[in-house]
């Protein structure tokens, strides 16, 4: 389990990133935050599908690019100075989402100076695999000043 972090950073994750406008456009929620490691629910509805019950590629592509960039701010020594882009992200669909919850489980499995690395698991409210993405996050974090 991953050390507990400064609530700033869980409220910038929070609403920052996860409830941010696009974030909250497709219905994100925040289920749990820890270090190197971030839970979001893509609620099922109608919005967000493309047919009948199935859930667009695209909105469960945007979840795991949000979890994907939650788990790499997930570190005590982020702070309201950094700065972060995706670098790209390989998705792969392993079963339909359909007429459920999504939940997305990001976790950071490589931590470098400023390249992150994060593996996130989509399934569904039944815990069945939807998808896995491997997502390479950047994340400038501020440098302190030589004393």
């Amino acid at each position: 389990m991953g050390e507990a972090l400064d609530a700033d950073v869980v409220g910038a994750i929070e609403k920052g990133i996860v409830a941010a406008p696009f974030g909250s456009l497709i219905g994100l929620e925040c289920v749990f935050v820890e270090e190197d490691r971030v839970q979001l629910r893509l609620p099922f509805r109608a919005d967000v599908t493309t047919v009948g019950e199935l859930v667009h590629g695209g909105a469960i592509a945007s979840a795991v690019d949000v979890a994907a960039t939650a788990a790499a701010w997930a570190s005590p020594k982020a702070s309201f100075k950094a700065r972060g882009s995706t670098v790209g992200f390989s998705l792969n669909f392993l079963a339909p989402g359909l007429g459920s919850d999504l939940l997305a489980d990001a976790r950071v499995i490589q931590r470098g100076r400023s390249l992150c690395v994060v593996e996130v698991a989509v399934s569904d409210a039944d815990g069945s695999p939807v998808a896995r993405a491997l997502v390479t996050y950047r994340l400038s974090l501020p440098t302190e000043a030589p004393a």
